[in-house]
């Protein structure tokens, strides 16, 4: 079994290379993300690959990542109920924007984030959740989070407009909303953010 390749590269397209390795030139299917970091033509560049067998017949597809760790998340997001190889890959594509994030997303069964912020519909996110949660609890991933606290801009002015009108001054509201723990921040609507400001003021 291939687990990694290393050669020259000779052609790419997004979601595509041609890679030579030792005169034999393979065809290795890519994240669309991963194209903007690829070497010039010509250059050497290794990746790391998984081998995808078709079900009825047929040859065997090759699909390339930058790391190891970005080839165990395609692994893991195959186990999710429906998902074949390509599939996969469109879906590590969409959540590439911030492997940390989806992390947590899928820890805390935060399905508002996994649509909102990676454009998965409500279906997918509940067969992720499902499937990875226990799975990503020992999977550990580089980076920080992008999106520790996101939240809808409007639920946040309506807060500190609540707590203005309960005597509090705009500048402690404000402080108040910032010091919510980021994982209750990017679910809440505006009536938690309320309760969760309060707690901290008093």
């Amino acid at each position: 079994m291939i687990g990694s390749l290393r050669g020259t590269l000779l052609h790419r397209i997004p979601g595509h290379v041609l890679l030579e390795v030792q005169g034999v030139g393979y065809e290795i299917s890519i994240p669309i993300a991963l194209y903007d970091q690829l070497p010039a033509i010509g250059e050497e560049v290794r990746l790391f690959v998984v081998e995808s067998m078709a079900m009825y017949g047929g040859g065997t597809t090759l699909y390339g990542f930058s790391s190891v760790e970005e080839k165990d998340i395609y692994l893991l997001l195959r186990e999710v109920p429906g998902t074949g190889s390509k599939k996969a890959l469109d879906y590590l594509d969409k959540i590439s924007k911030s492997l940390p994030d989806f992390r947590r997303a899928i820890l805390e069964s935060d399905s508002r984030a996994l649509t909102s912020l990676f454009g998965f519909t409500k279906k997918t996110t509940d067969k992720m959740i499902a499937a990875l949660k226990e799975r990503f609890s020992s999977v550990r991933i580089s980076g920080k989070e992008k999106w520790t606290t996101v939240v809808q801009a409007q639920e946040v002015a309506e807060a500190v407009a609540a707590l203005i009108q309960l005597g509090y001054r705009e500048p402690e509201a404000r402080a108040a909303l910032d010091r919510i723990p980021p994982s209750q921040r990017v679910n809440a609507v505006t009536g938690d953010l309320i309760r969760e400001a309060l707690k901290q003021l008093v």
